[in-house]
């Protein structure tokens, strides 16, 4: 399917400099632009590519102001970024749904399962689970007994929803992530560990995405809640009876350890850890490796291990490159006071 610029920008409610004729019928990155192709620009270290870019179209920001010719045609629009994912969603919106439910597919009895599904191959759904109008259930998920699961939720191939969870609509649950599997519970008993039942279940809301190999634990009592709009990435471990607030967005191999609140809004890169029974505050941003041990306040940006205020880390790691000519100073120093020392005392 081929869309021209004119089209483009009507659909963005942008505007065109250059060819509003030319077409575009694929994407491609900037750095690797090709003809007949859209790309986008929306990070300005990358601006030196638009020069060179071969693609016919790029969107940028409406406030760009290009430094040299360009050959492509621009489509200016209020954000570049979130115009793209307009566009990538049109395309995807396009494509042929998956419908029908498969032979090799197992539906309990008392299960329900609303209109318009698909449920692939091997896929198994429980005594009396619910599932919503216009899902789709890939090849070998698997719905536990009694899960409710909304309206126009996506569980990719190895999903897997133990008994009683809770998934709200519009979620999107990637290959192998698992909601509802045991929080890491055990009780000292002599030299050994007594396991300590999960009685509780897991919550998601509506609009959530967990990405592939994520696991969320079940709670020990009541339920651990991923709130509305949360995103979490590939490879993010979620203990027991942990809460993560509204919108909160995570990169991959976040672990956050049991009974930890986040708030809403919060930005965590990858890697960062949280210990438990703790709480932190809405808005705040941690970057990748953080170690957090105790509770933060709202509206607080931070990095390290154990972590820091961004502002003072970044000074802290300005002194550490420097630690090895403050210590030969030191040394130097330390000689010279020696040699005053013994010259003061010769001179009693």
């Amino acid at each position: 399917m081929e869309f021209t610029a004119r089209q483009i920008a009507s659909f963005l409610n942008g505007t065109t400099e250059g060819d509003a004729d030319v077409k575009v019928s694929n994407f491609s990155k900037i750095e690797e632009g090709k003809p007949g192709t859209l790309t986008f620009l929306a990070n300005p270290k990358y601006e030196h590519f638009i020069y060179q870019t071969d693609a016919s179209i790029v969107l940028v920001n409406k406030d760009f102001m290009p430094s040299e010719p360009i050959k492509a045609t621009l489509v200016k629009v209020e954000n570049a970024y979130a115009a793209l994912a307009m566009l990538l969603n049109m395309v995807e919106e396009s494509k042929k749904k998956k419908s029908g439910v498969a032979s090799s597919a197992f539906i309990a009895a008392s299960a329900k399962v609303g209109e318009n599904c698909y449920i692939g191959e091997m896929a198994f759904i429980g005594e009396n689970a619910q599932v919503g109008d216009n899902c789709r259930i890939y090849p070998f998920a698997y719905v536990g007994d009694n899960c409710k699961v909304g309206n126009n939720t996506i569980l990719y191939p190895h999903v897997t929803i133990y008994e009683d969870c809770i998934v709200g609509n519009n979620c999107i649950l990637h290959a192998g992530s698992v909601v509802g599997s045991d929080g890491f519970g055990f009780a000292p008993e002599g030299e050994d560990y007594k396991k300590i039942p999960q009685l509780g279940n897991v919550v998601l809301e509506d609009d959530v995405e967990i990405g592939a190999n994520t696991t969320i634990d079940r709670a020990v009592m009541e339920s651990t809640f991923i709130r509305k709009g949360v995103k979490l990435d590939n490879l993010i471990q979620i203990a027991h009876n942990c809460e993560i607030g509204e919108h909160t967005v995570m990169a991959a191999q976040v672990g956050i350890a049991g009974s930890t609140k986040v708030g809403r809004h919060c930005m965590f890169g990858g890697q960062v850890g949280l210990s438990g029974h703790i709480h932190i505050g809405d808005h705040v941003s941690l970057g990748a490796q953080s170690g957090v041990m105790g509770s933060i306040k709202d509206n607080q940006t931070m990095i390290g291990s154990p972590v820091l205020p961004i502002n003072t880390y970044m000074r802290s790691n300005i002194v550490i490159r420097h630690l090895p000519e403050m210590y030969r100073d030191m040394d130097t120093m330390k000689k010279e006071i020696e040699q005053l020392k013994e010259q003061i005392n010769k001179l009693k």
